[in-house]
């Protein structure tokens, strides 16, 4: 199914520019591409394994797919997983969650279930055949799969490779192409942003992978004139809302509207969840209740108002204050507001006085020196008392992984070993 598609693609566009990839200096129309598919070396595994973010991952899906093999895309520092050979005869992808939380999961997709996500991006973003999109992020995540590669193959959108993400590699990457659409994380755009950076041939801007900042948002669409798109998705289920709207959002927990095909609506334990034709099918090897019949159960805390959709949070990320509990996305909305605060992210640890449960500290990355009580008073602004964090972690920046994410648990688990650490030495 997928790669019969692709075949009607190639002979849509053949001659069409489909691929450029900057770092080996090579460009492929569709028949090129194709050609290049058939004479490449195939594999004899019942599941492939693409790596990295050159024109070699493209040309292992599609040979992939040739062969009706199973994809599981990986980034180039990404261990196999293991025991993938009893799985459903219809599965013909296996994404791995990115565990920002927690464990990282196997889930599993049919043919359709993929077709499906790369319609809803396709038709409601907008994506076009004269933007190709320049691909910066990481092929492997189910961001850039379904926002680049999918694109790509079973529509048509043609696909710049950057070769990387610094600033100098962006502007000779959009260099020579009248307009481009642009998907990347909420860290990449602050850091084009902070060095000028942001091309001005950008005409659909998306950010995803993270809550994208108010703040920056405005920013860029003052002195770019360019409006970036928040973007909600997930691991299980591919996009779930999108913000097509023309200016920057007044409410920095707004993810948009859903995506074309997708029902949102609010689950008794306050959660949202999702149905649509692109829900995967199963987590894998072990079932879950939260991933079954196109239903999936997220993890996150919302509320649908008028069509539109607000993240509240978390609900395994939620700290316990004296009973009260906050969601740490809150107090990261107020102190990114702060003029000197680049990023931060709020999580709790376990505190000496039992009766108060957890310390909520703040991580935060700043432009110049901050000191704990300016942070503090500008905190009790905009937030009660019981909420500004007591901890404060003063940082050069935030460490993000290869998708673009901030691990809350990862974060945490340094933040306490520091601490130990230092309270060993005194």
């Amino acid at each position: 199914m997928l790669y019969d598609r692709w075949c009607q693609v190639v002979s849509q566009r053949a001659d069409q520019l489909a691929l450029v990839d900057l770092a080996a200096d090579r460009w492929w129309t569709f028949r090129q591409l194709a050609a290049e598919t058939e004479t490449g070396e195939r594999s004899n595994q019942r599941v492939v394994f693409p790596k990295g973010n050159s024109a070699d991952f493209i040309l292992t899906v599609l040979r992939a797919w040739s062969r009706r093999r199973v994809i599981c895309p990986l980034e180039s520092s990404e261990p196999q997983p293991h025991d993938l050979e009893c799985f459903p005869a219809e599965i013909v992808h296996l994404k791995i969650t990115s565990a920002t939380g927690g464990i990282p999961r196997l889930v599993a997709f049919t043919a359709s279930q993929l077709t499906a996500d790369a319609e809803t991006i396709v038709t409601t973003m907008g994506l076009r055949e004269d933007w190709p999109n320049l691909g910066v992020i990481s092929l492997a995540h189910s961001y850039g799969f379904s926002n680049l590669v999918l694109p790509l193959l079973l529509h048509g959108i043609p696909l710049i490779l950057a070769g990387g993400s610094l600033p100098e590699v962006l502007r000779r990457g959009a260099g020579g192409f009248q307009a481009l659409t642009l998907a990347a994380v909420p860290a990449l755009w602050q850091n084009w942003y902070d060095a000028g950076a942001i091309p001005p041939n950008v005409r659909l801007a998306i950010s995803a992978g993270a809550p994208l900042p108010l703040g920056l948002e405005e920013t860029v669409f003052a002195r770019n004139h360019l409006k970036i798109h928040n973007f909600y998705g997930s691991s299980e289920c591919g996009g779930i809302a999108f913000d097509g709207s023309s200016e920057p959002r007044q409410d920095a927990a707004l993810s948009g509207t859903p995506l074309q095909g997708v029902k949102v609506t609010v689950g008794d334990n306050g959660c949202l969840k999702v149905r649509s034709d692109a829900v995967g099918e199963t987590y894998w090897p072990e079932s879950s209740p939260v991933l079954d019949n196109g239903v999936f159960h997220t993890n996150d805390l919302g509320e649908v108002l008028c069509g539109k959709i607000f993240l509240r949070g978390r609900a395994g990320d939620q700290i316990n204050v004296a009973g009260r509990k906050v969601a740490p996305e809150a107090i990261e909305q107020v102190l990114a507001a702060h003029p000197e605060v680049r990023a931060c992210l709020a999580f709790g640890v376990p505190s000496q006085d039992t009766q108060r449960g957890e310390l909520i500290v703040a991580c935060v990355a700043a432009r110049r020196d901050l000191t704990d009580q300016s942070l503090r008073l500008f905190a009790l602004e905009k937030l009660p008392a019981w909420q500004v964090p007591r901890e404060w972690w003063v940082v050069d920046s935030l460490e993000v992984n290869g998708r673009g994410k901030v691990s809350r648990t990862a974060l945490r688990k340094r933040y306490l070993a520091e601490k130990q650490k230092r309270i060993a030495e005194e």
